[in-house]
């Protein structure tokens, strides 16, 4: 039997925008029959709420403080290989259409084919935007063209997205692959035609007390970042608006979009394992905040990931992540995963969902845009996620607690309340565990030196480690910076000049 992966993506999609996940108001068949016909994830997390950076995690199965891409804006390391690469240099067809968004370029990137992808059907924004004249430019970047008697789905991105995977389906469809459908949909301007235009109109969310939250004892960030909202009523923050009507007509025209591809996989490749996910959410309001930044809230972090080639029907509780695609991909052809992978495979949990891959999962925040001098500019956040608990350092303001049993919502900041000090401190150390174990490039004393955690003592050599980069598959071993000699162990006790003194220490 052949091997072959679709992997479908949407930008901006919270879990609550797909209707399989609870909310019938969301109209989207399509990827509610997909979650019928495979495994939907409850509590899937992006290693970092920003197109980029997230989707840098996804291609790489490594974080972005690894990666190179801790913003928009800036592209990948030179020495960074996406899952692309490594399948098609085993032999494996590998296509990808839809926004890309790691190339450095701007918004809508290069138009250029990375190494490792079938240029034939490379199909990047920037791509779209060179088939159409000036003026339809324009019209691609205005929402108002929804409303546009002569305006079709033809016209859309997402359509000649769909249009593409198609071709490629059929084209491969007798052969090993990897497929990625990126759409930048429901992303504004979020254009959609008819019905779905107008499907939303009215709508407003159901009351709830995240429209209220009075962000007090949570971070000044937060705070700047809601604005005139953080005196607003409810009323003014949860409206009925044009916008809102719009995005979410447009949620349901890329549900559209998907269903068609997912009709013509049905039909000829009904054995392909099928993924769905989305790089992030958006705050829509809740906590007096609109779009993302550095927030470890579900409504910007938890995002939905839907999987077809395993179990039929079944929803996963257990914490997901993005870090895991990759691994999973490996896996799936049958190669080995990388050392530098920085996930693990769900494979195990895909064909079995009493497998449990997760206890705990990783976010993360640097910056939002390299151009742009606003959305709070420099954010240092990084995060730790259970299904009980949610510990995010806010590295230059107030650190974030929450009780998720007790408080779903994420109104109450716990993390002054001494009754959790052990339990923050245990979350804490596996932050700093992982920080480390990924060769964070910004870990030092400093995540560690918060007014909760009185105790610490901070020290210049923090760990007193060096921990080299295992990339073997593409580079040669690297050398002992104290012996000239390929390394034997990455990670080690380092002699630090100057210091006077050796750390005689190892760590596997």
């Amino acid at each position: 039997m052949k091997k072959q992966i679709i992997l479908l993506m949407t930008d901006t999609t919270r879990k609550d925008m797909v209707g399989c996940y609870g909310n019938k108001r969301m109209i989207t068949p399509n990827l509610d029959a997909l979650a019928q016909q495979g495994i939907r994830y409850e509590n899937a997390y992006s290693c970092q709420p920003v197109c980029g950076p997230a989707r840098s995690a996804i291609f790489t199965g490594t974080f972005p403080h690894s990666n190179g891409m801790v913003t928009n804006g800036v592209p990948l390391g030179a020495n960074v290989k996406t899952v692309g690469q490594r399948l098609t240099d085993n032999g494996i067809k590998c296509g990808y259409i839809g926004k890309w968004h790691l190339d450095g370029g701007d918004y809508f990137g290069l138009g250029c084919c990375p190494e490792g992808w079938d240029e034939d059907y490379w199909y990047d924004m920037k791509c779209y935007l060179d088939e159409l004249s000036e003026e339809e430019r324009v019209r691609s970047r205005q929402s108002e063209e929804s409303y546009k008697t002569y305006f079709s789905e033809k016209f859309t991105f997402a359509h000649r997205c769909s249009d593409r995977a198609i071709r490629f389906l059929d084209q491969y469809k007798d052969e090993d692959f990897f497929l990625t459908v990126s759409y930048d949909e429901p992303h504004g301007p979020s254009l959609c035609p008819e019905p779905y235009n107008t499907m939303y109109q009215g709508f407003k969310f159901p009351s709830t007390k995240k429209f209220t939250d009075s962000l007090e004892n949570k971070p000044l960030m937060q705070r700047l970042w809601a604005g005139d909202n953080l005196t607003a009523g409810e009323e003014q923050i949860n409206q009925a608006t044009d916008s809102l009507a719009l995005f979410l007509g447009c949620n349901s025209f890329v549900d559209y979009e998907i269903g068609r591809v997912l009709d013509v996989i049905e039909r000829i490749i009904p054995d392909a394992m099928v993924i769905y996910t989305s790089d992030h959410g958006d705050m829509l309001g809740e906590h007096r905040l609109f779009s993302k930044n550095a927030a470890i809230y579900d409504a910007v972090t938890n995002i939905p990931l839907i999987i077809k080639g395993g179990e039929k029907g079944k929803v996963v509780t257990a914490p997901a992540s993005h870090i895991d695609i990759a691994p999973t991909i490996m896996d799936y052809f049958g190669l080995n995963i990388p050392k530098l992978m920085e996930g693990k495979s769900m494979l195990s949990q895909i064909y079995d969902t009493n497998s449990k891959v997760n206890c705990e999962v990783y976010t993360e925040f640097t910056r939002y845009e390299i151009d742009h001098d606003g959305f709070g500019g420099l954010q240092m956040m990084r995060g730790i996620i259970s299904e009980e608990y949610k510990l995010a350092i806010n590295l230059f303001d107030k650190d974030e607690f929450y009780d998720l049993k007790k408080d779903p919502d994420e109104m109450v900041n716990e993390i002054d309340n001494p009754e959790y000090l052990d339990i923050i401190k245990e979350y804490h150390k596996k932050m700093i565990d992982h920080m480390n174990d990924t060769r964070d490039l910004y870990r030092g004393y400093q995540w560690s030196l918060r007014p909760w955690n009185k105790d610490y003592i901070p020290k210049w050599d923090n760990e007193g480690f060096t921990r080299q980069r295992e990339n073997e598959e593409y580079e040669p071993r690297q050398l002992d910076y104290d012996t000239g000699l390929p390394m034997k162990e990455a990670v080690r006790g380092k002699y630090l000049y100057g210091m006077g003194a050796k750390n005689d220490e190892s760590k596997e």
